[in-house]
Order: C-alpha cells, then structure tokens, then sequence
C-alpha cells in the first residue's frame, strides 16, 4: 500500500495529519498484542478510529463499535509502530564546506518525500523517524521528526508542536568527522570543543540583547538564523541530537551541556559501555547503533554489542537507531535482537525502537505505545518481533496502511535489492563511475554518516 504519484483519495485528503482519517473504526482482533507499557495479551482486541487508538485489550473485555471494519489478526503480532531516531531516509543534505558550524542549515529543505528509502523504511515497520544532517560538521543542522505517511511532499510528513511549529533536533557531531583542520574546520579535539562553547557563548549574548530591547525594534539586535536556532536550544525548545563516539568525546558532549545547560540525546556511543555511569549520573539518554561487521572508522573499533545491555544496567534511557543507509531501515527489528543478544533485557530492547525513543523525540505522550488516545501506529508481524525469521506483514501510519507485504511493489520494497522501487537507479547506470567519484570525494571531505 506503499505511495502512487496519481491517488485520488491522496489528492482529495491533501495526505495531511487528520485531514483524512479513516471513516469508519477498525478492528483488529486474535493476535498476540505487544503494548510495550504492560504484559503481551494474548488474544488481544485493538480498536482504531479517527487516526487514534480507541481501545485495546484482551478479547470480550473491549466492546466493537457498531459498524467497524473487523480485520481478523489471528496468529499475528501487533506491536506500536516502530521509531527510529537518527535516520538520513529522503536523502537529507544539510551543511556545505563553507564553515563547521551551520545551525540555520535545515533538513527540512532538502528531504524527498517520494524517495523510496521512506518506502522501505515502511517495509521495516518504521512509522516515525529523525530525519537528520550529516555528521561532518560540529553544528550541521535542523533535523525533522517524520511520521511516515504516505506523502508527494515533505510538508505531507512534518510532525508538528502543539504551537505550530516542525518538531524537529539540532544535528551536532564530534570527533574525527569534524577534523579536517582547513577552511575554519578544527584539527583536533580540543578546538572542536572551543568552537562549540564561543558559538554558544554568542547565543548568550544574542539572548541578551533580545532581552534587553523588550521588543522595541530600534533596539533590537539584526537577525540572525544561526543564532535564533542555538538560542532554542539554550530555552529547551530544541534537543541537540549528538553524533559522538569515543569515551572522551561523550564526555566533552556532558560538560558542555552542563555548561551551557542544554538537553541532549548522546548518538551511537561506541565507547558509551565504559563510562556508563557519568551518562547515567548526567541524566542523558542515548541512542545506539548496532553494527555487526567490522570496518569503518578508527574510532569506533571498540564498539560492542553490549553497549545496550551496559547502558540498561546503568539506568541510562536506551534507544537505537539505523543510521540508514548505514544499517537497513527494513531489518530495524533486528536491532533490537542483536541488543539482547548482547545482554539487553527484551523489554528494554523492544522499548529502545519504540517508547524509548519517543521519549528521545519528545513525542511519548502520542507515540510508542498502544494506548487509547495515541496516534494509531501500529504493525502487524507474521512471529515474535525478535526473530530473524519474522516479517512485518502490514504497517499503518494513523490508522492508514501504509505498507503491505501482499502487495507486489511493498513486497519489492520489503525484499528487493538496494536499488528496489527507485524508477530512476536504471537512468543512473550508465553515470556509476562518475557518481563513484563524487560519493568518494563527499565521503572525505564531509565523513561517513555514522
């Protein structure tokens, strides 16, 4: 059920939040469900009306609203939809070689809608994602929470605040990806920090200013993007989403958001398993990559897979993430498996691609759980959600599917190889070698995405 450019219900519904919600309450009944905030049920009853959860609970103790759409899940699991928070789907470009600190730089700007890495990511069950920058930069930009409707633009994803505005992080990244010591990029460690505290020590200053003018205009300093952006991060209005890898640089990360008092989600943490407490002593949640092959940067060569589990243990938040396309967003689940298999308990694994990672976002009170009042986000499973041999069979996005695995072209999505449902990959086949270069060129002057 994945996007068709020409569907006249998508053009009728303008394919916004609640502007088309289902018509009629949808019922789903005999799976095992999985709410993540209590115990499996069994032979569960989940009730689906107006884009929100309505009712969910085990069979003969949830009433069937006259008239619904009763789908029997019988054999299946439902589980929330999952939430990926640190995603490049879309092909998000942000910050250019022009400075290493670029926070008026917005995702937003350059995200495809219609790419169909957002389609895989359906396939994966991924209903929500961080949709950020690259890490090549110590401030690169705006990131975009998305919900993963089915949309012709990105205004058709934006999840927004209660005042309007696009939810969304500040991309911001330390260590070797930001240290190329030319063109005003820092050489080493100490300077990317430097760097970092004179801009937010600029955003002080600016705050002031706006203070002191007390909205008289002649007094008020000229405007500045970078500056207004840093400035909601200092107000708690923005979440700095931090790449950070080694046990040092995590702990530059903690010093300068409690210098500067700013909320923070720490970002892969390689090395995070060994200094679990000071994570845990900041009050800092974390967000984990699970890489099972070796390779990559020097930097993350004593990452483990019990980074979760240690982390856990210690009382930190814990989410993972994909970093697509540096881990596939359809193999999400598999994650969470290679997480216990590295001591996390299963609760806590699959909380990490759901409700902890709404807390990430700051969007647990409508997603990553089932529970009457939240968005209607949910999937279906065809076995247990860890197992390598299970399949998400249906994905739905507000109580509309979005992804089906009977469909022909989801199934190619779901299955197919790298370049699966991209109608322009075979335009591209002719130019390989020369988008080798560019990919190359890229890939040293800005660093990997991890």
């Amino acid at each position: 059920m994945s996007f068709r450019p020409l569907l006249p219900l998508a053009v009728l519904c303008g394919l916004a939040a609640g502007v088309c919600a289902q018509e009629k309450p949808l019922v789903f009944q005999g799976a095992q469900i999985i709410p993540i905030v209590g115990e499996p049920i069994a032979h569960g009853v989940l009730v689906v009306s107006g884009g929100k959860i309505v009712a969910v609970g085990a069979a003969g103790s949830v009433a069937i609203p006259a008239g619904a759409e009763v789908h029997d899940a019988t054999g299946k699991v439902i589980m929330p939809g999952l939430i990926d928070s640190h995603s490049h789907i879309g092909g998000p470009a942000g910050a250019d070689a022009s400075s290493p600190i670029q926070p008026d730089v917005r995702a937003l700007d350059s995200i495809d809608a219609q790419s169909p890495s957002i389609q895989k990511a359906q396939a994966g069950g991924i209903t929500t994602a961080n949709i950020m920058p690259g890490s090549g930069h110590l401030i690169s930009g705006q990131t975009v929470y998305a919900k993963l409707r089915d949309g012709r633009t990105v205004d058709d994803l934006l999840i927004r605040n209660d005042d309007g505005s696009i939810a969304g992080g500040l991309k911001m990244a330390n260590g070797t990806n930001s240290m190329r010591g030319v063109g005003g990029f820092p050489g080493t460690r100490g300077k990317s920090a430097a760097l970092v505290r004179e801009q937010f020590i600029k955003a002080q200053e600016y705050r002031a200013k706006i203070e002191r003018a007390k909205g008289d205009p002649d007094k008020l300093p000229p405007r500045d993007l970078a500056l207004e952006e840093l400035v909601e991060v200092l107000d708690g209005k923005r979440v700095v989403q931090h790449h950070t890898h080694r046990h040092d640089d995590i702990l530059t990360v903690l010093r300068l958001a409690k210098e500067f008092g700013f909320k923070v989600v720490l970002h892969h943490v390689s090395e995070g398993w060994k200094v679990a407490n000071e994570i845990a002593q900041a009050g800092v949640a974390c967000s984990v990559i699970m890489i099972d092959s070796p390779g990559g940067k020097l930097e993350t060569r004593d990452a483990s897979f019990t980074t979760p589990a240690v982390l856990e243990k210690a009382g930190v938040l814990v989410g993972l993430h994909t970093d697509d396309s540096v881990t596939d967003s359809r193999h999400f689940l598999r994650s969470a498996g290679m997480a216990v298999r590295g001591g996390m308990t299963r609760a806590g694994a699959l909380r990490a691609v759901t409700i902890a990672n709404a807390k990430i976002l700051g969007l647990e009170k409508r997603l990553g759980s089932l529970e009457p009042g939240k968005d209607a986000d949910f999937i279906l499973l065809d076995g247990d959600p860890l197992s390598v041999y299970t399949h998400v069979q249906q994905t739905w996005v507000e109580g509309r599917k979005v992804f089906d695995l009977s469909d022909p072209q989801d199934r190619l999505y779901a299955l197919g190889g790298a370049g699966a449902g991209d109608p322009r990959r075979v335009q591209l086949c002719c130019f390989g070698n020369a988008w080798d270069i560019i990919a190359n060129a890229n890939a040293e002057l800005f660093g990997g995405a991890q």
